[in-house]
This record gives C-alpha cells, structure tokens and sequence, in this order.
C-alpha cells in the first residue's frame, strides 16, 4: 500500500526547494555583479594602499633599500632633492659584502640623477626586513640629531613603512612618507600581472607581521596614522580579521573588539 504525503508536507518541500533555487540564483547574480564590478574594486584596493603624507622641509630625505630595476625609489628621493626638501639625502642599503652592498648602487643612481655626491651619505645596514631598517635609521638620526625626515620608498610598500616608522622612531623625530611610483605596480591594473599581485600579496602579510611584532608600542604621532585618501576607507580590516589575537587590542572606550583594534592601530 503506497504512503501518501500530508499536504503540509509537500508544501515544506516545495518551500525548501524554492528557497534552494533563490539561494542559488543569488549567488551567481553577486558573482555577476562582482565580475562586473571587479575592475574598480580592485583598483580601490591597490590605491588604498598607497600613502603620501603632506611634505614639509626636512632635515633629510631617506631613501629606502632594495629600490627595483628602474631605481624609482632613488629617482623620487632626487626630485624632492631639487626641489629643496631636504639638504642631505640617505642612501639606505643592504651590505652585500663586507667591502660592498646597495647602499654604493644607490649613490650612483642618486649622483646621476643630479644630487651632488657630497650631499649624500651612503648608509649600509644589515636589516633583513623594513623594522630593522627602520631601527637602524632611527640610530643614524638620533645621532644626527634631526628633528624630521622624508621617508621614500616604493608606493605599495608606504602603508607598512609609514605604520614601522612612526612606531619605531622617537618621538620628537617627524616622519614623513613619501610613494615613489613603481614601474612594477601599477595600483590601476596590479591585478592583471603576477607580479603586482605578489607584491601586493606580500606586503598584506608584512603589515600583518608588523602589527604583531610592534604590539603595545605607540606610534610617535597617533592622528596621522589616519587612513589617507578614498574617503577614509582601507581594505586593511579585511586582512585584520585573520588576526584575532587579544593582544592587538589595547585599551580604548571602543566596545566591539574588532573596533579596539582598529582604534588601537589608527
């Protein structure tokens, strides 16, 4: 003798199977729209992460290590040069070899870009990551005594570097960041070369190393660690959410912990 379903229970079904369906049509219209749509994303997510701070006159301009191939990051410390910025200029570089490093290859490349040799002061270091080079030029301008500085580097990597510097670097020392255009990132098309997407890849992660490293230090000037253009918005709490550690949240009047940790880094 065959069973037969309460009317009930076939509505439940039906209503199960339909709501599936919606379920489903609703996930490929948001692939859709996002397929749509991915272009000015992601170009927000690669300008996001460039930074540049108001530039004032300096008591020196430092030109971070490792520059690429095209030597921008030493072509952008040159410009500020000229344009007065500064009246020294830091060549920053990795030693290679106890008679020789990257420090020498960026004096050739600032001395051809019309910085006079005499007003560049090679600075070899042995930092295998932007905090130890941030802490070994934080010695360098202490005993200088220089009250402010303009820091150069690569455009994508000026988010990490401003976040390092202010951290690490005393108080009474401005620091100032300024993006040297990259001629391997391009934050309007980094999605579409694999390079770009390595770079950008990299540099989520580092931040991420950074704020770990560097938690419960204060940065030297708190209101401008303020995310810089855009409106105010950073892709940077998408890479945050990873990284649920308490220990990331000091104390503030913020109440949901995510908001701790946004208020504690910004």
């Amino acid at each position: 003798m065959k069973e037969r379903c309460s009317p009930s229970l076939a509505h439940n079904q039906a209503g199960g199977i339909f709501a599936k369906s919606m379920a489903v049509l609703f996930l490929f219209a948001f692939c859709g729209l996002f397929y749509l749509v991915r272009a000015p994303v992601l170009r927000f997510v690669g300008e996001s992460w460039i930074v540049e701070d108001p530039l004032e006159r300096s008591d020196a301009i430092i030109v971070l290590s490792d520059d690429n191939f095209y030597a921008d990051r030493s072509q952008r410390g040159a410009e500020l040069y000229r344009h007065g910025m500064a009246p020294v200029i830091v060549a920053s570089g990795r030693r290679l070899r106890p008679y020789a490093g990257i420090a020498e290859l960026m004096v050739h490349d600032l001395a051809e870009r019309g910085v006079p040799k005499d007003k560049i002061e090679a600075f070899s270091q042995d930092a295998d990551n932007t905090k130890d080079e941030a802490r070994a030029l934080a010695q360098l301008a202490s005993k200088k005594k220089w009250r402010s500085v303009i820091v150069v580097t690569s455009n994508y990597h000026t988010r990490r570097s401003r976040y390092i510097f202010r951290h690490v670097f005393p108080p009474a020392i401005r620091v100032l960041l300024a993006s040297a255009p990259d001629g391997d990132f391009d934050p309007q098309t980094w999605w579409q070369h694999r390079e770009s997407i390595k770079q950008l890849t990299r540099e989520m992660a580092g931040f991420v190393v950074a704020i770990w490293e560097l938690r419960g230090s204060a940065p030297d000037h708190p209101d401008t660690q303020a995310v810089v253009g855009l409106c105010g918005l950073n892709p940077l709490p998408i890479v945050w959410t990873f990284t649920s550690h308490p220990t990331f949240a000091t104390p503030h009047s913020c109440l949901h912990p995510l908001s701790r940790i946004l208020c504690s880094l910004f």
